[in-house]
């Protein structure tokens, strides 16, 4: 079962915010606007805006509220998106050419810049200071967690802290944020909506790192881009720095790493063998289920109603994504 199938009822609702994320990016400039239509039309699992509709229908459902939220977090997800593809010199994202490969690194930056941009434009016809500061503060500590992932990019030093730490800021907390605001912009009470923020911080961690997980044990076709990119890009995952623990691979890796820039796709399939000799991806299984566990436990003071189930679903369902 895809993860989609959970919640196909959403799905009128999840078209209106569709419609309204496509409206919000157009641009009189033909550049902009090509390049942000592009990267809508590339998909994506619009988790996001899912978050924020379920943590609304806990309280009293606004739709308008709801998609002004759910459309402001989907595009800044979407900028985050373009300004990584330049980082990482990345050419495809979800089968797809990046907007780099297509306009170039100056349009995309300022493509990335605009989709910002527009996403906290939209997000100020709501007349609440507590919705703006929680986006804001969350914004903020997504680019610091983008700015670790550069610094750390082949640190072969850092450490567990380092890696959950950089998670929790690239992808938890924005899932946490989208939980938080559906349930705020629906009148939800405080207790229920810290509820729900934890929640979609303990599974924003554990879908982060099974995508970490997947980049070593799915295809490229199904990845979209090379499998073991991560790696080759320099950046350290969870599944790395469990497989430095054992001294062979250890050995291997920092040897074939000595120099970057002369590692190539051809060199990875051997490390990637490597890697799941080592047991690093089953004992990453492991701290992923820990923080599902977390996500459902948090929940269950929440008043029970079709929502609270998908929500459940949805980490069951994570829990058991291979692919």
């Amino acid at each position: 079962m895809k993860l989609a199938k959970t919640y196909g009822y959403l799905k009128k609702d999840l078209d209106i915010i569709e419609k309204s994320i496509n409206e919000v990016i157009q641009a009189e400039h033909t550049v902009l606007r090509e390049a942000s239509t592009a990267l809508l039309q590339a998909g994506g699992k619009r988790i996001r805006p899912v978050f924020v509709l379920l943590s609304g229908q806990i309280g009293t459902l606004d739709m308008d509220r709801i998609k002004t939220v759910a459309v402001s977090l989907e595009l800044i997800h979407m900028a985050t998106l373009v300004h990584d593809d330049v980082i990482d010199d990345a050419d495809l994202r979800r089968g797809k050419p990046t907007i780099r490969q297509l306009y170039g690194n100056r349009v995309a930056m300022y493509t990335g810049d605009y989709i910002l941009a527009r996403a906290l434009e939209n997000i100020t016809s709501l007349n609440d200071t507590s919705v703006h500061r929680i986006l804001s503060r969350t914004i903020v500590q997504v680019c610091v967690g983008e700015i670790e992932q550069i610094k750390d990019k082949f640190n072969w030093n850092q450490n567990l802290r380092d890696y959950l730490r950089r998670i929790k800021r690239k992808t938890a907390l924005l899932i946490a944020a989208s939980c938080k605001l559906g349930a705020i912009v629906s009148d939800v009470s405080d207790k229920d909506a810290r509820r729900l923020y934890l929640y979609g911080y303990y599974i924003g961690m554990s879908y982060q790192i099974i995508d970490d997980i997947l980049d070593f044990t799915s295809s490229s076709k199904e990845l979209g881009k090379p499998a073991g990119n991560d790696l080759l890009q320099g950046n350290i995952t969870l599944p790395v720095l469990l497989a430095m623990k054992d001294e062979s691979f250890n050995d291997l890796l920092k040897d074939m790493f000595k120099n970057p820039e002369e590692v190539s796709e051809k060199d990875i399939p051997r490390l990637v063998r490597e890697l799941k000799n080592t047991g690093a991806i089953e004992s990453s299984y492991k701290l992923s289920n820990l923080y599902l566990k977390k996500a459902l436990s948090v929940l269950e003071p929440v008043p029970n109603n079709r929502a609270k189930q998908t929500l459940m679903e949805i980490a069951h369902y994570i829990g058991k994504r291979r692919s």
